[in-house]
């Protein structure tokens, strides 16, 4: 992938070792995933976190870093874009988590969060949408990321970014990061002030609102993801997202930040590194 971006500067790309801070491996072809994390190690990406949707995806991530333990870290969770749970399976997937806790395995909490896109589609055409029980579910994952100690992944964008804050300071959690993050100047402020992480996409490469966020966010605090298989837009247009593509990712925030790429890559790796405790 060339991005429009020079020979040399391409080079220099290849170069570069880098994490993919939130991938959803489950989502991939079964035959497709092995083959992908293989290509990815060889191109640079020493490890990606994988993601989970629900107790299902949470088994397949399982058994992908028991293989890779080095390439794979899994963050086990229940994603609040689908219907809830019932609360049987709500406490299967805890007590599963809590297994993998005393068995001392490295994970984190994720991908949890609030159904903003659900939400408003749901308001836009005049439905009602109840959030209370999307919020105590947050509430459940946010109060189990506290009690094991554990870094929590979040999907919490614009509004609902405010009301996961509050949730994180009212259990006095830390390690929260942020995917695919966009929100107010008050929020941006107030997450960075927490020491939020926040993970870009490579639709930092035309979406200004992104670029934006880059800007001001401060570059300890920021990590770069592709939120694969979730397909791109402008340069990746039609294109397969795989982890690779965070080396794009790490470039753009270079040029962002006024940085050279291999600074900028050096310091995205030690984030995510320190963060996921790896």
């Amino acid at each position: 992938m060339d991005n429009g971006r020079s020979l040399n500067e391409r080079s220099s790309l290849s170069r570069l070792t880098c994490m993919d801070a939130h991938i959803h491996l489950d989502l991939y072809p079964e035959e497709e995933r092995e083959v992908m994390l293989k290509e990815a190690s060889r191109n640079g990406v020493v490890a990606v976190v994988a993601v989970s949707m629900h107790m299902e995806s949470a088994l397949v991530n399982y058994r992908l870093s028991q293989r890779y333990p080095q390439g794979v870290h899994p963050a086990y969770g229940f994603h609040p874009e689908q219907k809830l749970p019932s609360p049987d399976e709500l406490d299967r997937l805890v007590a599963w988590i809590r297994e993998r806790h005393a068995a001392g395995e490295p994970f984190a909490i994720g991908e949890v969060g609030l159904p903003y896109y659900m939400r408003t589609e749901a308001e836009a055409a005049g439905q009602s949408f109840d959030e209370a029980p999307y919020i105590e579910l947050l509430d459940r994952f946010v109060a189990l990321a506290a009690e094991l100690d554990r870094p929590i992944v979040l999907h919490a964008v614009y509004e609902d970014a405010d009301k996961a804050c509050g949730l994180l300071e009212r259990y006095g959690v830390r390690k929260a990061h942020f995917h695919w993050f966009k929100g107010s100047e008050e929020c941006i402020r107030r997450m960075a002030a927490s020491g939020y992480y926040v993970s870009v996409t490579p639709d930092v490469a035309y979406e200004e609102e992104i670029k934006s966020l880059v800007r001001q966010y401060p570059l300890t605090q920021l990590m770069a993801e592709t939120d694969g298989p979730w397909p791109f837009e402008g340069p990746y247009s039609g294109k397969r997202t795989v982890p690779s593509m965070t080396k794009e990712v790490v470039a753009d925030i270079a040029v962002l930040k006024g940085l050279q790429a291999q600074e900028a890559a050096e310091q995205l790796l030690r984030n995510t590194k320190q963060f996921y405790m790896l």
